[in-house]
């Protein structure tokens, strides 16, 4: 199997797999966002709430889901980079199995518990009712996204990184049109914007499968394989601490919008739109987080560890660069960014003051995303749930409590928690780094 990860400029090999991801995420954060900024121009403030509070929910799903199909892609990345194929076929199947097993779950779990959640995040009284329907309407399409991403994450395993860049393509043209004819035109609001979500995961998703019927995966794979097996143990051993780690920031981000939420409707649209943007903003360093993942495992596997620090240091240089821009933009004047997504000038305004302070964080994830990108590779994924954990409940929620009980506090002030716990993780990492021994192999890596 010949893979462009393993060989040649160590550079462009990065950059080669990590545009189409990153274009993939752009696409996949954008067709996302398309909801919030639809219904930001053609609907009401409770609306905007309705939707900034349900999408950070499924938010915390999806990721979650990334994180676990971290375990598959890892896995498959290693036994590429070792040319032990025919383990590949095994780690496929037991990913589809876990796929269809956390679909029920989940669906089951937002649908039961659907008005518990909503009253759970604090929602304000008005979009109590547009949360529900925005929330149920997504729970119906979990089955998709837990399905595209699989699929995904089988692909990039195998060093396939522009697949699934045509796979997110797809769903974005359908959720714009979506969005534009069913709140657009329509004016269903929220609910519009749910239906548009799930209609656009869907198709995608059937396209997906269609595609690797006729295209094959390179490799024999026969129904026999999706089942319970040790590779079944060595994804969720891999990918669950991942996705645990998913948990635990998003959660720490639910509680900063719980907590927001109570200072009104116009906060907690606010916020709602700044999440939005932190999703563009933190787009390059996510996405080269998540390519070295696979571009570390598969030079983990052929034992050219020398190549695989170097890819870490491409792409934080990459990412820091990105990161300087953007953040100075932001604390000179980050309207530019946040009257992007409503008309509302108050909420413009309180979102550029919670962006101020927030989007110092997006220098500091240019260095962690890539960390945790280059320890996954190693199948290191325990620290990286321990230090997020660590940053979690030591960190982001006691500072937004604490914060949030000052008197005269601010969006300004919340929006420093984030920045200070991402401190504790890079803290820990470091110390990480300075007593683990990372195995070198010398050799031209040009």
């Amino acid at each position: 199997m010949d893979n462009q990860l393993l060989k040649g400029n160590v550079f462009k090999s990065l950059m080669i797999f990590a545009i189409p991801y990153m274009i993939s995420n752009l696409l996949q954060v954008l067709y996302g966002s398309v909801d919030l900024l639809v219904v930001g121009q053609f609907g009401q403030t409770f609306d905007v709430s309705g939707v900034s509070i349900g999408s950070q929910v499924m938010s915390l799903i999806t990721n979650f889901v990334l994180g676990l199909t971290t375990g598959v892609t890892v896995l498959l990345g290693q036994y590429v980079g070792s040319h032990e194929e025919n383990k590949l076929s095994k780690t496929v199947g037991a990913g589809i199995l876990m796929s269809g097993i956390i679909s029920i779950i989940l669906t089951i779990l937002l649908l039961v518990f659907n008005h518990q959640i909503v009253l759970l995040m604090n929602t304000p009284q008005e979009a109590i009712l547009v949360t529900r329907e925005y929330l149920f309407v997504c729970s119906i399409g979990v089955v998709f996204i837990i399905g595209y991403n699989v699929v995904s994450s089988i692909l990039r395993g195998l060093g396939d990184s522009q697949t699934p860049l045509l796979f997110v393509f797809i769903a974005c043209i359908i959720n714009i049109a979506a969005d534009f004819i069913l709140v657009g035109y329509f004016h269903m609001g929220a609910i519009g914007a749910a239906i548009a979500t799930v209609l656009a995961q869907g198709l995608s998703f059937v396209f997906a499968i269609v595609y690797l019927k006729k295209k094959g995966l390179g490799f024999s794979f026969h129904k026999k394989d999706i089942c319970f097996s040790a590779f079944f143990n060595k994804i969720l051993k891999i990918g669950f601490p991942v996705g645990f780690q998913s948990i635990l920031v998003n959660l720490s981000f639910l509680i900063i919008t719980i907590v927001i939420n109570g200072m009104g409707v116009v906060a907690s649209a606010a916020v709602g739109v700044v999440e939005k943007l932190m999703g563009f903003l933190m787009l390059p360093s996510m996405a080269l987080g998540a390519s070295l993942a696979t571009i570390v495992a598969q030079n983990v596997g052929a034992k050219q560890y020398d190549r695989a620090r170097q890819s870490l240091k491409y792409a934080i240089t990459f990412c820091l660069s990105f990161a300087v821009i953007i953040t100075t933009i932001c604390v000179i004047d980050g309207t530019l960014f946040t009257r992007i997504f409503t008309h509302d000038q108050t909420v413009i305004d309180q979102g550029a003051l919670y962006l101020k302070f927030y989007s110092i964080d997006c220098l500091l994830t240019s260095f962690l995303f890539c960390l945790n990108g280059y320890l996954n590779g190693y199948q290191k994924t325990v620290f990286t749930m321990v230090h997020s954990l660590t940053a979690t409940f030591l960190g982001r929620i006691p500072l937004t409590l604490l914060i949030a009980g000052l008197p005269g506090v601010t969006l300004l002030h919340m929006g420093i928690a984030a920045p200070l716990s991402t401190v504790i993780s890079l803290v820990m990492i470091y110390i990480y780094f300075k007593k683990t021994k990372f195995d070198t192999v010398k050799g031209n890596q040009s």
